[in-house]
């Protein structure tokens, strides 16, 4: 027990929300055994689920529940998008049902689990469509609009969402138009109307 880095493990799951995986404790020197014992009920941390723990005093926050969805998947490559994203952007109203999350096609056969919707689009975002939110790797403004539009969100919210974008200084009208380029005439249409929208 004695070579566990307790310190460099709490700053870890400090930057996660509180949370962190067995993977990461046993990477600060923790065996498994110690962390069950760790984990027990009253010990410093608490077990989420297979895999997923928590510091059981940390403070709770508004989207810690998108962080504990990540973080499995993290490996896999899994970046929040469309109504997630949203959200943590704060470009809209809406309130996702789940915890959006779009992954590599070659991860398809990860495991559902109820309040997590997977994507896994034809193209993976770019590294220059991922931006870093509280903690998170999230898709870009831009990216996450288009995905949003393709994947159903109510037309006002992603109206709502280019506006607040631009007003922002978070997109602009090139970038929106570049990324709407490859979707169908309808969804292009749809960005075009709302961009010509914001500048009146």
């Amino acid at each position: 027990m004695s070579d566990v880095d307790h310190e460099s493990l709490y700053r870890l799951a400090e930057s996660q929300a509180g949370y962190f995986t067995a993977q990461q404790a046993i990477g600060s020197g923790m065996d498994r055994s110690t962390l069950r014992h760790h984990a027990r009920p009253g010990g410093r941390y608490e077990r989420i689920r297979r895999g997923l723990f928590r510091l059981r005093h940390f403070p709770s926050s508004p989207h810690e529940h998108v962080m504990a969805a990540w973080l499995p998947r993290r490996d896999a490559g899994a970046v929040v998008s469309h109504e997630s994203a949203l959200e943590l952007l704060e470009l809209s109203d809406v309130i996702p049902n789940a915890v959006h999350m779009t992954l590599p096609r070659s991860e398809r056969g990860q495991r559902r689990r109820n309040g997590i919707q997977l994507h896994f689009p034809k193209n993976d975002p770019a590294k220059e469509e991922i931006r870093q939110v509280q903690g998170l790797p999230v898709t870009s403004p831009e990216r996450t609009i288009v995905d949003a539009l393709r994947g159903g969100t109510q037309p006002e919210q992603i109206e709502m969402a280019i506006h607040q974008a631009l007003e922002r200084g978070m997109t602009t009208p090139r970038r929106l138009r570049a990324s709407a380029s490859s979707s169908s005439e309808r969804a292009r249409k749809f960005v075009e109307a709302s961009i010509e929208g914001a500048s009146r």
